[in-house]
């Protein structure tokens, strides 16, 4: 399948795909800090960067060192990269594997009658799950501290992230026309900061897609895109650059920050409270 034609599936549906659990065990606090340990998806990938030392990390995704998708990319420079077969996680005999993903059905069945421990991560669909993920992945890599300075740092600031009352409607739009939903860590984001989501007021599900008649006709106050769209590179982008469109200010977020659930998740948020009172600032100005 060429490249383009899955990049039009938004940050909620990567991280459906991405985090669908397929195995439901739960791991009992180690007796010893584990020191091979294998991530099987993306945002386990990330947690893993933030929290452990990087000679307990045997192996992370082939996403891992791509900076449009991981918002942990530097990090993973010089650590070991694997490809999408289980023989290389059999290989690595890991004390700990993290993140099981329903998609490679195939390393899931060669790891099923192993005997590892695994932490399987859900979607992470709000700040509230990521800090539970953070404990837990924090728990199982013996870094249990390290977790909680991370967390006092998120909460730190967050804190200084301005909420903006009012009624400010903001539709996350995306390639080809798709509208991310409630319920969704997009959706949190859009709270936090004091926007409301259109497609709640549209009564929209978690993805759906939305035709630029039907957006203009909903009258949102802004629309938040992933920031590599600021180029048109294929014709799902193409559309997001509409003239129909030119009138709606935009809110840029790259994508590696919303894909997954955390740290990245701070970034975000500043730098939509950031954008909303420029935008605001010059509202004012052309009054």
């Amino acid at each position: 399948m060429p490249h383009n034609s899955y990049r039009p599936v938004v940050s909620t549906l990567v991280a459906i795909a991405l985090f669908a659990p397929s195995f439901s065990a739960a791991a009992s606090p180690p007796l010893s800090r584990p020191h091979r340990i294998v991530s099987l998806n993306l945002c386990s990938d990330q947690y893993l960067l933030a929290l452990a030392d990087p000679d307990q990390i045997a192996g992370l995704t082939h996403n891992a060192t791509d900076p449009t998708m991981s918002a942990a990319a530097n990090k993973a420079r010089g650590l070991h990269i694997m490809g999408q077969s289980a023989e290389e996680v059999l290989a690595i005999d890991p004390d700990l594997i993290i993140g099981m993903p329903a998609k490679r059905s195939g390393i899931v069945a060669a790891l099923a009658g192993r005997n590892y421990r695994m932490v399987d991560l859900k979607s992470a669909t709000n700040y509230a799950d990521i800090v539970a993920q953070i404990r837990q992945v924090a728990a199982a890599i013996g870094q249990g501290p390290r977790g909680e300075v991370l967390i006092a740092r998120m909460n730190r600031d967050l804190a200084s992230v301005t909420h903006r009352s009012g009624t400010r409607v903001a539709a996350y739009y995306q390639r080809r026309g798709f509208m991310t939903g409630t319920g969704t860590l997009v959706d949190d984001l859009m709270k936090r900061v004091g926007l409301t989501n259109l497609a709640s007021q549209l009564g929209k599900p978690s993805l759906s897609q939305l035709s630029l008649e039907e957006l203009i006709s909903a009258h949102p106050d802004y629309l938040i895109v992933e920031s590599a769209t600021d180029h048109v590179v294929d014709q799902g982008t193409e559309m997001l650059h509409h003239p129909i469109l030119d009138s709606i200010p935009r809110l840029r977020l790259p994508q590696s920050w919303t894909v997954c659930g955390g740290p990245a998740y701070v970034l975000a948020a500043r730098s939509l409270a950031r954008q909303i009172a420029d935008a605001e600032a010059s509202r004012g100005k052309t009054r």
